[in-house]
């Protein structure tokens, strides 16, 4: 027999964890990918889900970087090789690597292919520096990250244009 719930319990449940949540506002919640051989930092807020790569129907005449559109829950994503595009070689689809769909607020429609998922880092008291316009942050291990600005990545010229 299937376990019951108390909806009272349940609401009080989602009450708490969202007040913690608020109290820990502090923490800086990003993700780590790899991207080729590079390693990013990616801003939970700028994607709205993490997905094993979709099957794709190849676009001729694209840019070698598009890989295709795929259909998630019936909406349609343009993939993108996150490494392709940045001229970092190209990513191998294999079991490793996942596509970031961009986030809803940005009503885009894309995903970002990336090598592999590394997990939730916590930059806040990593070395923080900028070059090229770009913020990097040096772990403790003395591994160095950049980070994604989605929001930028979606406004650039190049990557709106993926006829070939």
């Amino acid at each position: 027999m299937a376990k019951r719930f108390s909806l009272r319990e349940f609401q009080q449940n989602v009450l708490n964890r969202l007040q913690e949540q608020a109290t820990a506002g502090d923490r800086i919640t990003t993700l780590g990918v790899q991207v080729g051989s590079g390693y990013w930092l990616v801003d939970m807020t700028e994607i709205s889900e993490v997905l094993e790569m979709p099957r794709l129907t190849a676009v001729p005449l694209t840019k070698p970087w598009y890989r295709g559109v795929a259909n998630v829950r019936g909406n349609i994503y343009s993939i993108i090789d996150l490494a392709a595009f940045r001229n970092l070689g190209e990513t191998t689809q294999d079991a490793h690597s996942r596509v970031l769909l961009v986030g809803q607020k940005f009503s885009f429609n894309a995903g970002l292919q990336v090598t592999r998922v590394l997990g939730l880092r916590n930059a806040r008291d990593w070395q923080r520096s900028e070059q090229d316009g770009e913020e990097r942050y040096r772990d403790d291990s003395g591994q160095m990250w950049a980070k994604l600005n989605v929001k930028q990545l979606l406004q650039q010229p190049e990557f709106l244009q993926i006829g070939a």
